[in-house]
């Protein structure tokens, strides 16, 4: 068994028709136990390499490992020990709450029952067991937020990669996803976090790593980052000083 959950060495990412690097010689070692925040400005890197690790996309150059498995001779055992909840939801707007997650679970290998117990935990976990059988597509954006978590954890897996996963929430629905995330980690599930909300990172996550132009800039548990940093008060300050002011706008 690996000691820890991933382990990434000098890992590249370069796309056609781009004269930079989009993640340029990351190395991390991530515990088993870690709620791990990968935090950064607009287009700093984070979703690049989230994709890698996810196996949505191929490094250029450089290797990692997720429990000691190998994406090059091992992506089918990674695949299965992995969940992914990303930023734009992945659901299907016209079947029910309960037929999306059913299909979702299907794609997992669940077993009907197994599947069907694991649906009515996680919804009544959710507050959602009252909207199982309502289209998704009526369902307002948390509702929609906790319902897309759901899809990415009815397996139970090792590790969890979220993007954004309480952007354009309200508070109510924060605090219920928040929870639920604290509960998976207790029972062994290692989370790969991104957001915007450094405030939210600073409490949730055991630890950090800052990027920005697609490099580390510092990594640490966030009294360690905040520590280190002269006159930092918050992680915000941390950020600042690290990436800097300049405006990060993206045109896609």
């Amino acid at each position: 068994m690996a000691e820890n959950m991933i382990e990434i060495k000098n890992l590249y990412k370069k796309y056609k028709n781009s004269d930079e690097f989009s993640v340029n010689d990351i190395s991390l070692s991530i515990d088993k136990n870690e709620i791990y925040g990968i935090l950064g400005p607009n287009g700093a890197g984070k979703t690049t390499l989230i994709s890698m690790l996810s196996g949505l996309i191929k490094p250029t150059s450089g290797h990692f490992t997720i429990n000691g498995l190998s994406p090059q001779k091992e992506g089918f055992k990674i695949r299965q020990i992995i969940g992914i909840v990303p930023q734009e939801y992945a659901l299907y707007p016209t079947l029910t709450a309960r037929e999306n997650l059913m299909f979702f679970g299907s794609l997992y290998g669940l077993k009907h029952k197994q599947l069907t117990k694991a649906i009515d935990e996680s919804l009544e976990i959710m507050g959602l067991s009252k909207f199982a059988n309502k289209q998704v597509g009526q369902f307002s954006g948390g509702m929609k937020r906790r319902c897309n978590l759901i899809a990415g954890t009815l397996h139970n897996p090792k590790v969890l990669f979220l993007d954004e996963p309480t952007v354009g929430v309200d508070v109510q629905s924060k605090k219920v996803i928040i929870d639920f995330l604290l509960e998976l980690n207790k029972s062994g599930t290692c989370i790969i976090y991104t957001s915007h909300h450094l405030s939210e990172a600073e409490e949730f996550c055991t630890k950090i790593a800052i990027i920005d132009r697609g490099r580390i800039h510092a990594v640490g548990t966030p009294e360690e980052l905040v520590s280190q940093i002269t006159h930092a008060e918050n992680l915000e300050d941390v950020f600042i000083s690290l990436t800097g002011k300049e405006l990060r706008d993206v045109v896609v």
